[in-house]
């Protein structure tokens, strides 16, 4: 896993057996899954679990999102999400996850997600509370001098030789 300590721990989990396709190996769409899981564990530790989203009718919607596929993951392999704040404003949230291989420390996927916090009887953007916001700045604090993920800002094509 990596060596950076200023990364947050976000999620562990197995591959399940129901997550494997015809190539024997973790499937594109469960990725996309486990990271969801990474960003309910951030969700939580920011204040905006279930109860907030029940009693504040408040929720979060995906922007845009992009994952690299690096290394495959099989059968029973575990694997742990850490999380990059990369950017914040009132409304919305830039991160990086990286995803490892729980044992054998490999990087094994990446996404970069913006998420948009939104008023769900409105069904409009607004701004996060106070409390979230100072959350994402003392975060923000902790993790500002680490360097660009490889893959942040990253654009897909073909490369010509």
């Amino acid at each position: 896993m990596t060596s950076d300590k200023q990364a947050l721990p976000l999620y562990q989990g197995k591959v399940l057996p129901e997550w494997i396709d015809y190539n024997g190996h973790m499937n594109v769409a469960f990725y996309v899954l486990a990271f969801d899981k990474g960003t309910d564990a951030l969700l939580e530790q920011l204040g905006m679990d279930e109860a907030y989203r029940e009693r504040e009718q408040c929720s979060v919607f995906t922007l845009e999102g992009h994952v690299n596929y690096l290394r495959e993951l099989r059968l029973g392999e575990p694997f742990a999400l850490t999380l990059q704040l990369l950017d914040y404003d009132a409304k919305r949230v830039h991160y990086f996850q990286h995803m490892y291989h729980a044992e054998q420390g490999f990087l094994a996927a990446t996404t970069e997600l913006i998420i948009l916090h939104m008023d769900m009887r409105q069904r409009r953007s607004s701004p996060m509370p106070a409390t979230v916001q100072a959350k994402l700045a003392a975060l923000w604090e902790q993790q500002k001098t680490l360097p660009k993920p490889v893959q942040a800002g990253s654009v897909i094509g073909i490369r010509k030789k």
